[in-house]
């Protein structure tokens, strides 16, 4: 393993009873690499963010995480992470100041009130730092919770949907600060269900149910996806279930008033999708897939598996 590598864990798999939420994942992630990592709920996501920081152990495989063992050297890695929750997860009753201030307990820090006020200052949070928590706006929760996770200066930021719920313009702000944290050699992983910011990854991963089935950046993405996609502007209801019902076609996908029509034969929909445009009076042009084609194909595609 390089020194510039932050991940790098082979047949890592977690089971919780009989059941595999994690299935044989081999993955490496540079340092200072944003990498995004995509799939439905309930694909192992979080299972796997929770292993890499030593709140779970794997049944099987192995790995490091920052040059450590992922099974015995746990600790040490929790030193040198950050770990963002998909909900807020600090104390409404404590105000900012408070907040940061117990952080920097937590890990022990010996220049605590200096990194507190550093945090403070760095994200906007010093005019808030008496307001309770609870009382703060989704986008500066998120904020606030960021700070904490940066308190201890951490080498990788483990972020889980880190912004659900928070509105388009805090959202953009904060992964301005993803990059920046980027630049400095910080590592993120970041899932999301977010198209835009998966686009802002350098390099993604999609989990279907504990399995890893794509990886790379978005180009890579969507040539594994195999896809071909053509737009129909104007498409009603009926037209629709005409183009569901069209050889080849095995996704549809509305966006506005264009239809993505999509499918893995791309000598078939060139045949067929022009064919039943024009008996609709419409007009379909094809189009390069987009990342968020190739996310739709491949989520239509995953099977959860049965439950026992």
């Amino acid at each position: 393993m390089s020194h510039s590598t932050a991940i790098h864990v082979r047949g890592l798999t977690k089971r919780f009873a009989d059941r595999t939420v994690v299935n044989a994942v081999d993955l490496t992630v540079n340092r200072g690499e944003i990498y995004g990592f995509l799939g439905p709920n309930g694909s192992g996501k979080t299972t796997f963010i929770r292993m890499l920081c030593g709140l779970l152990t794997p049944d099987s495989g192995s790995g490091t995480c920052l040059g450590h063992d992922l099974v015995r050297e746990a600790a040490a890695i929790k030193r040198k992470v950050g770990y963002m929750t998909q909900r807020f997860s600090l104390w409404d009753d404590l105000s900012v100041r408070e907040n940061l201030d117990f952080v920097g307990r937590m890990y022990g820090l010996s220049d605590r009130r200096a990194a507190v006020q550093t945090c403070l200052n760095t994200y906007g949070l010093a005019d808030r730092a008496d307001q309770l928590a609870g009382t703060l706006s989704g986008g500066w929760k998120q904020r606030l919770a960021l700070a904490s996770c940066l308190l201890h200066r951490p080498d990788l930021l483990l972020l889980d949907e880190p912004t659900a719920g928070v509105d388009p313009s805090a959202r953009r702000e904060f992964w301005e600060e993803l990059h920046r944290l980027s630049a400095t050699g910080v590592t993120l992983l970041v899932s999301t269900h977010y198209m835009d910011e998966a686009e802002r990854c350098h390099r993604l991963a999609y989990l279907a149910y504990g399995d890893l089935i794509a990886h790379g950046d978005a180009r890579d993405i969507i040539a594994q996806a195999g896809i071909t996609t053509w737009t129909v502007r104007g498409a009603d209801a009926a037209a629709r279930a005409e183009f569901a019902a069209t050889p080849g076609v095995t996704d549809l996908a509305s966006f506005g008033t264009v239809l993505h029509v999509t499918g893995r034969d791309a000598a078939l929909l060139a045949t067929h999708v022009p064919k039943t445009a024009a008996r609709l009076n419409l007009e379909a042009t094809p189009i390069e897939a987009s990342l968020e084609d190739a996310f739709i194909h491949l989520m239509q595609r995953a099977t959860r598996p049965a439950q026992s």
